[in-house]
């Protein structure tokens, strides 16, 4: 019976990426058309969850203090770009993976790009309020900070999968970054710069981009020189 080697990549699932991306790009379809549609019941909804979470984050300054650190220093887009930097150059200088690398700096700067067109596109007003406790520039969807933490997380996580991390390198990765996707997502809808479903429009947009380029990746590396990335990372 033949053994797989551990420094053999796993096998590329073309049917996995490609069935995501469709979910989540008729997710994401339908979530746009009924932002840019205004459709009652869901503005309604973003309405209610923002005026409450508003009274609490005026009332509650200690934490809302705390998610202005978060979301300004922790989980800021910019943070996270920084990130992904830092792992292509982990990539290229110790793995010597620049195709790899190549395709990470890519998917995430691909990443931005869309959401900075979707936000001209829909061009969704911020919510305003007498008396806010934090701003925000830019059009509202999707939030630019749960997208792009969506992307760099998703991304950073398939390629320690690929890579072949150890148990608990995997599972503290994880808690990380679901920590960090949710967190800052709830963040924002506290600070009161982004309805609800801006948070929720972020997160699927982000996956879709996720899925599209673990497809593109799979997709494409059979007609590629193969990066020395089939090595394992010790745990």
């Amino acid at each position: 019976m033949h053994t797989r080697s551990v420094d053999s990549p796993p096998r590329p699932q073309h049917g996995t990426a490609a069935r995501s991306a469709v979910a989540l790009a008729l997710g994401s379809a339908l979530l746009l058309t009924l932002v840019a549609a205004r459709w009652s019941p869901l503005i309604s909804a973003d309405g209610d969850i923002s005026a409450t979470t508003h009274r609490w984050a005026v009332e509650e300054s200690g934490i809302t203090q705390a998610c202005r650190i978060l979301t300004d220093w922790v989980w800021d887009p910019w943070t996270m770009r920084a990130l992904c930097a830092a792992v292509v150059v982990w990539l290229v200088v110790r793995l010597a993976a620049r195709w790899t690398a190549v395709w990470l700096a890519l998917a995430v700067t691909l990443g931005s790009l869309f959401q900075q067109a979707l936000k001209a596109l829909v061009d969704r007003p911020r919510p305003v309020w007498p008396d806010p406790v934090d701003s925000a520039h830019y059009s509202a969807f999707p939030s630019g900070h749960a997208m792009t933490a969506t992307v760099v997380c998703g991304l950073l996580l398939w390629l320690l999968h690929r890579y072949g991390v150890g148990r608990a390198v995997w599972r503290t990765a994880v808690a990380v970054a679901a920590v960090s996707v949710v967190g800052v997502g709830l963040t924002r809808v506290w600070l009161g710069v982004h309805w609800p479903t801006d948070v929720v429009g972020g997160w699927l947009l982000g996956a879709l981009v996720v899925a599209l380029a673990v497809w593109a990746y799979e997709h494409r590396q059979p007609g590629t020189r193969p990066d020395t990335a089939a090595r394992r990372i010790a745990p």
